[in-house]
């Protein structure tokens, strides 16, 4: 009996009155979960489930793919395309035509008047693999723009450049499975339980069959922090500082594995004279990790069996980011720990098919991993596509995070932005919006037509989304699962592989070169330009449905392999000019903007486990939506009490590039010289964020930078947090 009650009533869960479950894998994290989507007996999505045999999930889902089925029917989704002159007149429906005909007639007409790379394209990574690949013909095949990114510049670029330089192409070379065969784990700027709680939940599974020492490397007290052995809170922007120094100790105490050193890398004794200079009680004095923890953590990860390291955004979202994966790399190399159970240097992958991005959108280069730079591989893929070869540039243009500077100075007139929302998600917003207004003309691609950035669009054009078209994802392990459509998009809505192929239509290159109708068919070209000797990248042997057979399928698999692979590098060959992997001699450089008398707190961002990215969708879930419907900080108590600043106030944080109003959540989880800020909404931490960005990646240093506090009237507070809070 439970405070007086005397009939037991047990929990029942409630009968959605499922008929049928299609297959799918989940939109948000990169994560991969295959999810079933109940449809009841009127064909709507009322539940969704994990699959129970997947090799990811194993049946889990997390709450954000527990409701994903309620995307379907949700509020602000476009049902017909828009146009208007100017970006303060009012919209008029438009019919497919009229928009995509004025879209081709204006990217014509600045083209011909400014020139090819007047016209810029940024994508996402949220589409479907088969439409990056679609969009990355049109662009570099029709348009010929060179000035063409995708917002996963802004979140994984420094993880690709550092795979690249280390190992001579992009991919994570280890695989999920890893957990359960490592005999050590090191987490840097990685919060496993809210930024991709299945993986987390494989790790904790692992730990708990096989206790192994978990090291977790955050200035924040992250959920993972409170969970491991060992917690290392690091100076923020400092991590390739403490890379060098763990690198110093393995050396100076002969821990390294100096066979396959040998056998497998380059420029080791430059390496070796880099990391002397990095002795840990030096490397203290910057990072702020004690020298006995730093001899310590080197001694216990070189001398397990196995060890891996994984990191997101603490790491990619610096000026040092792309130096920073590449000292991860080299730990990982100077202990053999490459290519082998248990043992890789892992990057979790920020968004759903941010990995498809990579691979086949054509963004930094051409489909499949292939480079603008090299003579044969654009003459490949021109003779694939029947286009000149002249017409590909000989070396990747802008960056999405230059792309808007060229706005400002008036090297780019028009922009078409595809299912991405750089008026919240990008730094510095005051700049972001002061450069849209420059542009002549402005497309905006998007599911939902309450996007802030459509507010800067000249012509909408509205694109289904998840579950509402078909074709497949790449997740964090290099798995291509698939996505079955369950239900049709809401109006005129298209998919946006459609919009792309009708595009090209508008355009005399464009009519001379084939665009598949069908996901299935698009597929089955990118198959065809997979195939090539030596090439990791190929998956040939791949199709739809055997894709959802074996609920998601990694890559290579080449025609006539039976599954795919679930490590490179296994062989301790490398794509380098000598197949070796690279050791990067690499000195830290001070560059970042850190806290003074003026602006005395570092301000750190991140995820929280209830939305992604810009809440354009997860905003709209009313049980993800109530648990964290507001923008917030996390403040530590002491540094309140000396600032007069109370528990769920309100107060105005102040950088040297905007201000925001937040409501204060006291925690100890931050320490007292820091303050924490979810990424995901909108007019808030990225009116404060700097613009720094790392030399390589071009990807922006979202994690640190100095802010102030100030008071602010709470009622008029409450306003502006109830205002910010509509969609």
């Amino acid at each position: 009996m439970i405070f007086g009650r005397r009939k037991r009533k047990p929990i029942t869960i409630a009968d959605k009155q499922v008929v049928d479950w299609k297959y799918a894998v989940c939109g948000y994290c990169s994560t991969g979960c295959s999810i079933e989507v109940g449809l009841n007996a009127d064909g709507k999505p009322v539940a969704s489930r994990g699959k129970g045999n997947a090799p990811v999930n194993q049946g889990k889902l997390c709450i954000k793919g527990i409701f994903e089925h309620e995307l379907s029917g949700t509020a602000g989704r476009g049902t017909q395309p828009l146009m208007r002159d100017r970006i303060y007149d009012a919209f008029s429906p438009a019919s497919w035509d009229s928009a995509l005909d004025r879209t081709a007639e204006e990217f014509m007409r600045i083209q011909q008047k400014y020139g090819r790379d007047s016209v810029a394209i940024v994508s996402t990574g949220q589409l479907l693999t088969e439409e990056f690949y679609t969009l990355g013909k049109l662009v570099r095949g029709v348009i010929g723009s060179n000035n063409y990114d995708g917002n996963t510049t802004l979140c994984m670029a420094s993880a690709v450049s550092g795979y690249k330089r280390s190992f001579g192409a992009d991919g994570p070379p280890g695989c999920y499975e890893d957990f359960e065969n490592t005999h050590c784990l090191m987490a840097f700027g990685s919060n496993l339980p809210e930024q991709h709680p299945i993986i987390y939940w494989r790790l904790k599974e692992a730990l708990e069959k096989r206790k192994f020492p978990l090291i977790v490397v955050d200035p924040r007290v992250t959920m993972l922090a409170q969970f491991a052995d060992i917690h290392l809170p690091i100076t923020p922007g400092t991590d390739l500082v403490l890379l060098n120094a763990l690198a110093h100790v393995i050396l100076k105490e002969g821990l390294q594995d100096q066979a396959y050193i040998d056998a497998h890398c380059n420029s080791f004794d430059e390496l070796a004279a880099t990391v002397e200079k990095y002795d840990p009680i030096t490397a203290s004095r910057i990072c702020g990790i004690d020298p006995d923890t730093i001899k310590h953590v080197a001694r216990i990860y070189a001398k397990a069996p196995s060890a891996m390291s994984i990191w997101t955004m603490g790491i990619n979202q610096s000026t040092h980011g792309t130096d920073g994966v590449c000292g991860i790399n080299n730990l990982n190399l100077i202990t053999g720990n490459i290519g082998v159970p248990g043992g890789t240097s892992l990057s979790i992958t920020g968004q759903c098919n941010a990995m498809g991005t990579r691979e086949w959108s054509s963004c930094s280069g051409l489909p499949g991993y292939r480079m603008l730079e090299k003579p044969e591989h654009r003459k490949e893929v021109a003779q694939f596509w029947g286009v000149d070869e002249s017409f590909f540039p000989a070396k990747r243009g802008l960056q999405q995070t230059d792309i808007f500077p060229a706005i400002e100075s008036g090297d780019i007139k028009a922009l078409w932005i595809v299912a991405t929302n750089p008026l919240t998600s990008m730094p510095n917003q005051p700049r972001i919006k002061k450069a849209l207004e420059k542009l002549e003309f402005m497309v905006v691609q998007d599911g939902y037509r309450d996007c802030e950035t459509v507010d800067y669009a000249h012509v909408y054009l509205p694109a289904a989304v998840w579950g509402e078209k078909e074709g497949v994802q790449t997740n964090t392990e290099r798995r291509v699962n698939l996505v079955r459509k369950f239900t049709s998009p809401p109006g005129d809505a298209k998919p946006d592989h459609w919009i792309f192929s009708q595009l090209a239509k508008r355009f005399e290159r464009g009519r001379d070169i084939a665009f598949p109708e069908t996901t299935s068919e698009i597929f089955d070209e990118m198959k065809q330009l997979s195939k090539g000797r030596g090439r990791n990248l190929d998956i040939s042997g791949m199709s739809h449905d055997l894709i959802e057979a074996q609920r998601g399928i990694q890559w290579p698999m080449r025609e006539g392999d039976e599954t795919g692979s679930p490590r490179l590098y296994s062989d301790g060959v490398f794509p380098t000019a000598n197949g070796r992997a690279n050791l990067l001699a690499m000195d830290y450089i001070e560059d970042n903007e850190v806290p003074d008398e003026h602006y005395p707190f570092w301000m750190n961002s991140g995820r929280v486990v209830e939305h992604f990215h810009t809440r354009t969708k997860t905003g709209k879930i009313g049980n993800l939506n109530k648990f964290s419907p507001t923008p917030y900080m996390e403040m530590n108590p002491d540094s309140a009490r000396a600032a007069g600043v109370s528990h769920q106030s309100y107060v105005r944080l102040v950088s040297r590039r905007g201000d925001a109003v937040v409501m204060v959540q006291l925690t100890q989880r931050v320490p007292r010289n820091m303050l924490f800020i979810p990424m995901h909404y909108h007019d808030c931490v990225n009116r404060l964020s700097l613009g720094l960005l790392d030399p390589y990646s071009r990807q922006p240093a979202f994690k640190q930078c100095a802010v102030r506090i100030e008071h602010i009237d709470q009622k008029e507070a409450a306003r502006l947090n109830v205002e910010r809070r509509a969609f």
